[in-house]
């Protein structure tokens, strides 16, 4: 006798939220008077951490619900979300589909990071990069998805960003009502930023680090609550020009700090993301970004 699927992603990725809430002491922030509290959501999940999972589960009940069989989404070579949702496919039983950009790397070795979303059965089809700049027009996407054989598979955006996935990330935002002043993340599409925000109470703030160039992301923030809530929701703003580069750079001075930072406190940093914020806030605190008494939450989205 066959029984359905349960179609709570929650229970069959074995989530474990509200992720813990941890102070550090950290002499870098103790002389201007502010509290380091980390939000260690990397540990929510073993395979799905932080933003990921809180993004990715919203929408997969909605595919399981939908009755869909299949999964498709987009990332570049070293998309940490790619990653995700092949990891998570494999947990729920569901194909899924990796449309990557740039078509010159059909022909070349997987790099590990490919390699894993291959492991874990994600089927990946190369693109053109100007094809895949024009994914949001949907004359290109119904191309794009029909090239990759996905055209009935649920769609997932590129980042997991979407306002399935916004719902997802305030309750990031509900989990710190009333116990941090300032929650601040990195950023790469915007959604959990525009999520956690959302979620936070009357008096509390959420501050993003972009890790990508191109100040695009206010505007994405804005169209998202907007698709998401009908327009604003929360208290947030954008701290810029920490991404070292652009996405997945890592240049010496970074890496030396996240080993420190790993050294002093025994947490481990990620470096595309999470070592970016913590250098940001270290970096904004003698301009008085955050006044004497403080509570500085940093939100620790994933793990190396």
């Amino acid at each position: 006798m066959s029984h359905p699927v349960d179609p709570d992603p929650a229970d069959l990725l074995r989530a474990r939220p509200p992720s813990p809430l941890v102070e550090v002491c950290d002499d870098r922030f103790e002389r201007y008077g502010v509290r380091l509290l980390l939000k260690r959501d990397d540990l929510v999940h073993p395979e799905l951490p932080g933003n990921k999972w809180r993004k990715l589960a919203p929408n997969l009940r909605a595919a399981l619900a939908g009755g869909y069989a299949s999964l498709v989404t987009f990332g570049g070579a070293y998309s940490n979300h790619l990653r995700a949702t092949a990891a998570a496919g494999r947990l729920v039983g569901m194909s899924t589909v990796g449309v990557v950009r740039g078509d010159e790397l059909a022909d070349r070795p997987l790099n590990p990071s490919l390699a894993r979303c291959a492991a874990d059965g994600m089927r990946l089809h190369f693109v053109p990069r100007s094809a895949y700049r024009r994914k949001a027009e949907p004359q290109v996407l119904a191309g794009l998805l029909a090239d990759a054989g996905a055209a009935g598979a649920y769609v997932v955006p590129e980042g997991g960003s979407n306002a399935l996935a916004l719902a997802g990330c305030a309750e990031l935002g509900g989990e710190l009502r009333g116990l941090t002043d300032v929650a601040a993340v990195a950023c790469g599409t915007g959604g959990t930023l525009a999520g956690l925000a959302a979620g936070l109470g009357a008096g509390q703030r959420a501050l993003g680090v972009p890790v990508l160039r191109g100040g695009f992301l206010a505007a994405e923030i804005r169209s998202l609550q907007a698709a998401a809530y009908g327009g604003p929701r929360g208290v947030w703003s954008l701290a810029e020009d920490y991404h070292h580069g652009g996405y997945a750079k890592v240049p010496a001075e970074l890496e030396d700090f996240a080993a420190d930072f790993e050294g002093r406190h025994g947490v481990p940093v990620e470096r595309v993301y999470v070592a970016k914020l913590l250098w940001a806030l270290t970096h904004l605190l003698p301009g008085g970004t955050f006044p004497p008494t403080t509570r500085l939450t940093a939100v620790i989205t994933g793990h190396p």
